[in-house]
């Protein structure tokens, strides 16, 4: 990040609103702010967060904006610094004018993420909750957002806060033992301490069990849609996406390419992959096409093969068998039930099956049950209390590799070990909320954000 003492200015909103937010920040933020503002009141302490009517004005008087401003005074601002909103109307041509006005008046432009690195930096939020905001903005399902929601407000932080508080608590049980060693102090048992270390262990245990929810609502799932030509897959993605996005015909080998789309189905972000009917290939482009769908089948997370009930079953399974020998993560779907002569007689796949119509829209509740379970590992009927980031889930395995020989020291009353044991995990644990994180973590961290964030 540039020089914390700067004066720093961004527009804060997307482009295409009716309203744009204009944010300046720091010590200098009144001076500024009022050489460009101005209004029937001055912005200052004594018209602290109240909304005022006012214009935006050029020096040479050739720029005239209407706008509405607001001061926050530091300490309780979002930064935690003097902090002034400008309110102009939408469009990029507006908002770039009066930054620019702002900016020839003494602020810097802010880097991205500066806002809430500022807030960090002046503890109005730890580094949990500094990640929060940037995953409130990124959040593609309902999931996503409550999970960002309450990692803005605490409920990550405080949990590793608590497991931190109680190992140093145990730590400095240790450390008084080596600094007083001929005392007679009042010092807990170390059964006692083990006790604590085993408590902080198991809530770290269960923080970690969240590790797939955050993947999966961060990075998504990719979805693959395979099978021989005119079994129904442009149709099903179509079916799952709520709309026509694949051509579809009665010919085969109409998808001579794969087809990708993004979607949230059941507050899982994924992307659905529509492939070329694998077959022996007619022509050199059908022929590429079949190679991006096995490519494609390589690299998926989950592969639902759509097979025909209405077609030869033997020879439906005999191809699917050979295209997916040895994989797990595969979802057999007999299409076209609505065809089939005699219900019911359909041969067992030796996979986890689902029965469908795509025309008819039935069996597809129970097709999207299974994909839930093969992204979350279980039934997922009920949100999970939080979600932790592969940056966070790195650090918490890291101290909890070194709770165990933290324990096993303190039974055979090696202190100085266990203090190192302790020290490492509570680094860890530090880390994760900001503590000890350093200048070069914070600055990929913040890097991540919006301008103006």
């Amino acid at each position: 990040m540039n020089n914390s003492d700067d004066t720093i200015a961004a527009i804060s909103t997307g482009t295409g609103g009716a309203v744009s937010i204009i944010r300046i920040s720091g010590h200098d933020t009144l001076h500024i702010a009022r050489s460009v503002w101005h209004g029937m009141k001055e912005l200052g302490p004594e018209n602290k967060r109240t909304m005022m009517l006012g214009k935006c004005t050029s020096p040479d008087n050739k720029f005239f904006e209407q706008a509405v401003a607001v001061f926050f005074p530091g300490p309780n601002s979002y930064t935690g610094e003097d902090l002034v909103e400008i309110h102009c109307h939408g469009g990029t041509l507006v908002s770039r004018k009066v930054l620019e006005l702002l900016l020839n008046a003494g602020a810097r432009q802010a880097d991205p993420g500066e806002f809430t690195c500022r807030a960090f930096m002046n503890g109005k939020l730890d580094l949990t909750q500094a990640e929060g905001v940037s995953e409130i903005i990124s959040a593609q399902s309902g999931m996503a957002l409550n999970l960002a929601e309450r990692q803005t407000n605490g409920i990550l932080g405080n949990t590793i806060h608590e497991i931190r508080s109680s190992l140093v608590h145990v730590l400095s049980e240790c450390e008084s033992r080596l600094d007083f060693p001929e005392e007679n102090l009042d010092w807990a048992p170390a059964g006692q301490l083990c006790a604590n270390i085993d408590g902080a262990v198991s809530k770290i245990k269960k923080l970690l069990e969240y590790r797939t929810e955050g993947a999966v609502l961060r990075e998504g799932v990719r979805i693959v849609i395979a099978g021989k030509p005119n079994v129904g897959k442009s149709s099903l993605l179509n079916l799952m996406l709520g709309y026509d996005r694949a051509i579809v015909t009665p010919l085969p080998g109409t998808t001579r390419d794969t087809v990708e789309e993004h979607a949230v189905i059941r507050n899982i972000p994924v992307r659905l992959i529509d492939t070329a009917g694998i077959r022996e290939a007619d022509n050199i482009i059908e022929g590429k096409g079949i190679e991006r769908s096995i490519a494609s089948i390589r690299q998926a997370q989950i592969i639902i093969w759509l097979l025909d009930a209405s077609a030869d079953h033997g020879e439906e399974i005999r191809t699917m068998r050979e295209h997916l020998s040895g994989r797990t993560n595969v979802i057999a779907v007999w299409n076209k039930i609505d065809l089939l002569k005699i219900s019911g007689k359909l041969p067992p796949t030796g996979l986890e099956t689902a029965e469908i119509s795509v025309d008819r829209n039935t069996g597809m509740e129970k097709l999207l049950d299974m994909v839930e379970k093969h992204v979350w590992g279980y039934p997922h009927a009920d949100e999970p209390e939080t979600a932790v980031s592969t940056r966070h889930s790195s650090l918490l395995e890291e101290a909890l590799e070194a709770l165990p020989d933290a324990i096993g020291n303190i039974k055979i009353q090696k202190w100085e070990l266990s203090s190192v044991n302790l020290h490492s995990a509570i680094s860890a644990l530090g880390r994760i909320t900001g503590e000890d994180a350093s200048p070069d973590v914070l600055d990929e961290i913040f890097s991540r954000f919006c301008i103006g964030k």
